[in-house]
């Protein structure tokens, strides 16, 4: 360890562990190091299932679980957008030759007590039930005006300025109501909150056709989920860092990191020190460089059936607009199962997730608790939301934030590609290794 890196990344978590395979595939030296014997840190998938019960201190799973060797249950499940940031990470940098995924079956939104299929195309549009017959028309309209608009061709914005116009003057000029607003808002754009309303529009319409655009690739919904599990994307990227000569090292107190000036110069194990120009992690190694801006609520259900209305998919997200239910923040539910190799023979696991609003959170998932039917077992965890202090530039200590309560990954990228450019001070270039998704990775 007594060498000298470019860069030291501490912890194995999806972000460190993406970061340290972008770093070497650009050409740093990277040591890459975690306190634990385990890859993932915070966003592991947990194996078998018996550790999952140890975990949450719970009485050991009976028999009816099928042998615990058959579970990997991620503590914090997000799904992949097909066309989206994490699956061009993947593809352009080779990642997924040791990965193999498959589609998400269902998309849906929560409106009045009920859960029905985002509708996405045209047609859809025409036979969604979230809508009366004229709402209908007015939001295939807005529909195809979205897919017809190209950034570059003014011709084919029809009068409105994207560029230079809210989202809520795109609303009025279809017409659109409030309850429509949400779904796009919330289950099309993905966005958190209502914020976006104000900006300009053409965040709003590139998010929109991300949406549409991933849900063309596979078919049934824009999400993918890779086999075994999500932790096997810290993996991974740890293999693609190592092909490019980075050093990893598990199981590894970290007792200091070395600053001198105000800047890091290096990470103290014990007697060995590994020098280095540039330090990444996650909050929990720099807690005097991070502040609490929050809580996150997770509860996982292991159940032996799918969620009722979702016409028995075996994988699903579905999302609750805050408005709907009265809060701030949306609430979020993913199910995997078996088919993905996650789950005995039978069985499901669902996650409900939300930003904590109140002193008693465990009420506040309670609308996506009740859309899951019968439930086996139930872990729930809450945990702080964590930012950094500062953007790191002048320690050079870069530092991720905390997992969000969404159910996808593009605010986990969007963190990942800003560390890397306010670290390298340029984007992230994703030709620099290039390879095709194939059949099999589907």
């Amino acid at each position: 360890m007594n060498e000298e890196y470019d860069a030291i990344v501490l912890g194995t978590g999806l972000k460190e562990c993406i970061l340290s395979g972008m770093l070497s595939v650009s050409g740093k030296r990277v040591l890459h190091i975690d306190r634990n014997k385990y890859y993932g840190g915070e966003s592991a998938s947990i194996t078998p299932l018996e550790d999952l019960f140890s975990k949450f201190k719970a009485p050991s799973p009976d028999e009816s679980y099928g042998r615990g060797r058959d579970w990997n249950v991620d503590l914090i499940p997000k799904f992949l957008m097909a066309n989206g940031l994490l699956v061009k990470l993947l593809i352009h940098t080779g990642v997924t030759r040791y990965l193999e995924f498959k589609s998400v079956e269902g998309s849906y939104v929560y409106k009045t007590g009920k859960i029905s299929k985002v509708p996405i195309d045209q047609q859809e549009a025409l036979s969604s039930d979230l809508m009366g017959l004229f709402e209908k028309r007015r939001f295939r309209s807005f529909l195809m005006w979205v897919q017809n608009m190209q950034e570059d061709d003014p011709k084919t914005w029809d009068g409105f300025d994207p560029f230079n116009n809210s989202m809520s003057a795109l609303y009025s000029k279809f017409s659109l109501d409030k309850n429509t607003q949400d779904f796009t808002g919330h289950a099309l754009a993905l966005y958190r909150d209502d914020d976006y309303i104000g900006q300009t529009a053409i965040t709003t319409i590139r998010r929109i056709k991300l949406y549409s655009d991933s849900l063309a690739r596979y078919g049934k919904s824009p999400y993918l989920y890779p086999m075994y599990g999500l932790g096997e994307l810290p993996q991974g990227f740890a293999r693609l860092s190592a092909i490019y000569g980075g050093t990893y090292m598990l199981d590894k107190p970290i007792d200091e990191i070395v600053i001198k000036d105000g800047k890091v110069i290096g990470v103290r194990s014990g007697d060995e020190v590994a020098q280095c120009k540039q330090v990444f992690c996650d909050p929990t190694y720099v807690s005097d460089r991070v502040k609490k801006v929050g809580q996150v609520i997770r509860c996982i259900c292991l159940m032996d059936h799918p969620i009722p209305s979702t016409a028995d998919a075996l994988s699903t997200q579905i999302i609750i607009p805050q408005k709907q239910v009265g809060r701030n923040s949306d609430i979020y539910v993913s199910l995997v199962s078996h088919t993905h190799q996650v789950a005995a023979k039978g069985w499901f696991i669902a996650m409900v997730s939300t930003t904590v609003e109140t002193k008693n959170p465990e009420t506040e998932i309670k609308p996506g608790l009740d859309l899951l039917g019968p439930v086996k077992q139930k872990f729930i965890s809450i945990s702080d939301y964590m930012v950094p202090v500062d953007d790191g530039l002048n320690s050079q200590i870069f530092i991720s934030t905390s997992y969000d309560a969404t159910t996808h990954f593009e605010t986990t990228c969007l963190d990942v590609l800003d560390i890397f450019k306010r670290a390298t001070g340029e984007e992230f270039d994703f030709n620099k290794v290039k390879h095709e998704l194939g059949d099999e990775d589907q």
